[in-house]
């Protein structure tokens, strides 16, 4: 199996991502986070809360509704602009992503690009196209009990504008002085053509953002100061290597129709390198049609000069999912041992591993092992809350389980701590163990 095989396999066996509804068979692009996945993002998502909300003075959060008035999506441009490049087989009628069939394609790429490229089809081998058309990938839904024209909405394909239509909100009732940024989590819904690659390409996600406001003629010092903080988030305190985190800088035919420069920050993930990161300046895009769509002003008056005008943004983004696959390939590694086995390991950063430590008694049909690993159990609870009990199988096969599931300490209640008071801490990284005080744990 390939490394992304493995990670997949590991995650449902030891309970971190499942099928979206596998007991019926599945459906493609959703999945379902299982005990220890919901530790590892919740971990993930208030790191990135803490880092860029909590630690600063300059950041505010929103949580915004997922389901929003339509016109938002008209005068974001989505509703025009939102789209795919889907391209269908006349033999099998299978439906893909053209620019995802040809080596090196972008989201422009067009019908007579496509046919020179001679690709195949995926499903039935054959050479028998149609034509490329966009897709729109919002969900599509009614609000009320009547379904028609009048009751469309759409489930939101992005958080950053339940941002932006709150930004005069945050400035009437906080009063920021500029340059500030609000921040939200949420739910955010793609119609993907393709889903694929694990929970990389889903049609429901969690997306972490901030606008992030400025004035007009300051955006390009602050764009690079927001891209050093983004390479520190990731490397420095999410922990990737720096050697799998790369810039690309997006050229103008493929960006967003918001974006006038966009940095790609990618991954090397294990099926090759994928975006994980975004950083786009948005200029005025967004509150000045916001502006012209509602007839309500969203200009900002600067504190200092009384000057009125509409603040210019860049928005650093992230999916969460496509940060949890990052993290669960960077820590992925299987070591061959001595007897010819292998010990599978997840080298989490101990502030996002599900569980600090494991606490295990040596023997479970000891009664006076089993209390007082017990008392170790609640001792380390108290203090640390994410500490799990194991007494299943050998203490091998306990080990075993730990290091999997990226446990950093297992805590080993044996005789000798009945007579000394201390217990075997095992380290998951070097497999070393030492013999530490309980009074000291």
């Amino acid at each position: 199996m390939s490394k992304i095989d493995d990670i997949v396999s590991l995650c449902k066996r030891r309970g971190f991502i499942f099928q979206g509804s596998d007991v019926y068979g599945g459906m493609a692009g959703t999945w379902d986070f299982g005990p220890l996945g919901v530790l590892l993002k919740r971990n993930i998502m208030n790191i990135w809360w803490n880092y860029w909300v909590d630690q600063r003075d300059d950041m505010y959060g929103v949580d915004a509704a997922i389901i929003m008035n339509p016109r938002t999506w008209e005068a974001s441009g989505h509703v025009a602009t939102f789209a795919d490049p889907l391209i269908e087989c006349k033999e099998c009628h299978g439906r893909f992503r053209a620019d995802k069939l040809v080596e090196g394609a972008t989201e422009s790429i067009t019908t007579d690009e496509f046919l020179a490229a001679k690709v195949k089809c995926p499903t039935c081998g054959k050479m028998n196209w149609d034509e490329i058309k966009k897709f729109n990938m919002m969900f599509q839904t009614h609000v009320g009990p009547v379904a028609d024209d009048n009751s469309i909405a759409y489930l939101r394909p992005e958080t950053a504008q339940g941002i932006f239509t709150n930004f005069k909100n945050v400035v009437d009732t906080i009063y920021p002085s500029l340059p500030f940024g609000i921040a939200q989590q949420g739910k955010a819904f793609r119609n993907e053509i393709s889903p694929r690659d694990f929970i990389l390409r889903d049609r429901e996600c969690s997306q972490m953002e901030i606008e992030y406001f400025v004035k007009p003629g300051e955006w390009e010092e602050i764009f690079e100061k927001l891209r050093a903080e983004q390479h520190d988030f990731l490397e420095n305190v999410i922990g990737l290597p720096a050697a799998m985190v790369h810039d690309f800088e997006v050229p103008a035919e493929d960006r967003a129709h918001y974006s006038k420069r966009t940095i790609d920050i990618m991954f090397d993930y294990p099926n090759g390198r994928e975006e994980l990161m975004g950083l786009a300046y948005r200029t005025d895009f967004d509150l000045s049609n916001i502006q012209k769509a509602s007839g309500k002003s969203m200009e900002y008056r600067d504190k200092v000069t009384g000057e009125s005008f509409v603040p210019h943004v860049i928005e650093p983004s992230i999916g969460v999912e496509r940060l949890v696959m990052a993290v669960l390939s960077a820590a992925y590694r299987e070591e061959d041992l001595e007897d010819g086995d292998k010990r599978t390991v997840l080298s989490l950063p101990e502030t996002l591993a599900p569980y600090k430590f494991c606490v295990s008694p040596l023997l479970k049909n000891k009664p006076e092992l089993v209390t007082k690993a017990k008392e170790v159990y609640a001792l380390l609870k108290q203090k640390y809350t994410f500490v799990t009990w194991d007494d299943s199988g050998n203490i091998g096969k306990r080990y075993r389980k730990q290091d999997e599931i990226g446990t950093p300490k297992c805590v080993v209640v044996d005789f000798d701590s009945l007579e000394n008071d201390d217990v075997t801490v095992r380290d998951r990284d070097t497999t070393e163990q030492i013999r530490v005080k309980i009074s000291d744990l």
